[in-house]
């Protein structure tokens, strides 16, 4: 049986795509933040978001730094909020700005404030979306999130974006779903629930920074996550006809991101990605084309099939993979290190850590 991945918005570049962009020094896709405002207070919370930051980025700028990744190849923006991306009150003209260029966009939100005219909205603009679901029970969901009535309202706007006709041939709709303790049972159950109606589960472990590190004890051990994670590769097989290989960190994706992307986060920082959070540039001083050629740890991202080390140097699937580049920076404090929480490369099942490296406050630049 040929190999038949589902795949996600800024996920889905050829190989062909990827080396070509390697060779020209540009991008595929750009991950940006609009502010740290959010409504609600998840515990996986990567962010610690909560209030808006001083000083975040005006329309303008973000229309600036969109036109310059569109000028170094991106065809994808994906809209990441940091909190809460649909509080932010510019958010509808960036997304008219990034459909008349022509680019693809995808955005990730708690779905708290989707109405039927905003699903409207994006699908007239060809937005897709990634719900943020943790479970269906609606005592685990809104305890997760902080807030009381969650639940319904994520509901609501999984509806409204049906109703609205999403998902289609073009447009993906997602569920984001990042797997703990309090809803690792029904993960399956979600997991079916979502392909069966065309919506694209997007299950992922959880990387231990921000303000997970307040809720350690809520982290999976490894070998628990491959449990899932085998068990959902084998619905796949025998209830969809697709197969993909049990590895982290997200079920289903080998993410690539490094290769062709990065993040803006909400004051103008460039960073790796969102579990790397180490500052590189700004935006706001240099070009993003100079701050992707003069970064020592973009460079080394570029490169990490030659520059990983450890174990996952010598994995079977390190043509494909490269463990999570934000667990190992949390974890080791070293973005080139294997992946910890990696099962395949880690057979005590313990993750081996640095104690010190989840307590750092990584805000330094290169």
């Amino acid at each position: 049986m040929a190999l038949n991945y589902e795949v996600i918005h800024g996920l889905d570049f050829t190989s062909e795509e990827i080396d070509e962009s390697l060779k020209r020094g540009g991008l595929l896709s750009l991950e940006l933040e609009f502010s740290r405002e959010c409504n609600i207070r998840c515990v996986y919370c990567y962010a610690s978001a909560g209030e808006a930051m001083p000083d975040e980025l005006s329309v303008d700028e973000l229309k600036d730094t969109i036109a310059q990744a569109a000028e170094l190849g991106a065809k994808k923006i994906i809209l990441i909020g940091g909190g809460e991306p649909l509080m932010y009150s510019g958010l509808r003209e960036v997304v008219k700005y990034i459909y008349s260029m022509g680019l693809e966009q995808t955005i990730f939100t708690n779905g708290v404030l989707i109405t039927r005219e905003l699903a409207d909205f994006f699908k007239a603009h060809r937005l897709s979306v990634v719900v943020k679901c943790n479970s269906q029970d609606q005592r685990i969901q809104d305890s997760l999130v902080g807030v009381e009535g969650t639940h319904a309202k994520i509901q609501s706007a999984i509806k409204c974006l049906m109703d609205a006709g999403y998902p289609d041939k073009e447009l993906q709709l997602g569920i984001q779903t990042v797997i703990m303790k309090q809803n690792i049972d029904e993960i399956p159950s979600m997991w079916i629930w979502a392909k069966e109606r065309g919506i694209i589960p997007y299950f992922e472990m959880l990387t231990i920074q921000g303000r997970a590190r307040e809720y350690m004890e809520y982290a999976v051990e490894p070998a628990e996550v491959e449990r899932i994670f085998c068990e959902l590769r084998d619905i796949d097989l025998k209830k969809f006809d697709k197969i993909w290989p049990s590895r982290p960190t997200i079920a289903s994706f080998s993410c690539k991101r490094h290769l062709y992307s990065c993040l803006i986060n909400s004051q103008g920082y460039l960073q790796p990605c969102t579990g790397i959070n180490l500052f590189v540039g700004n935006i706001r001083e240099q070009s993003l084309k100079d701050i992707l050629k003069s970064s020592k740890v973009i460079t080394d991202l570029r490169g990490i099939r030659h520059n990983i080390e450890g174990e996952c140097s010598s994995c079977d699937y390190s043509l494909d993979c490269y463990g999570c580049r934000g667990n190992a920076y949390q974890l080791t404090g070293n973005y080139l290190a294997s992946d910890p929480a990696c099962w395949l490369n880690n057979e005590d099942g313990d993750v081996k850590t640095d104690p010190k490296a989840a307590l750092r406050h990584e805000d330094t630049s290169d």
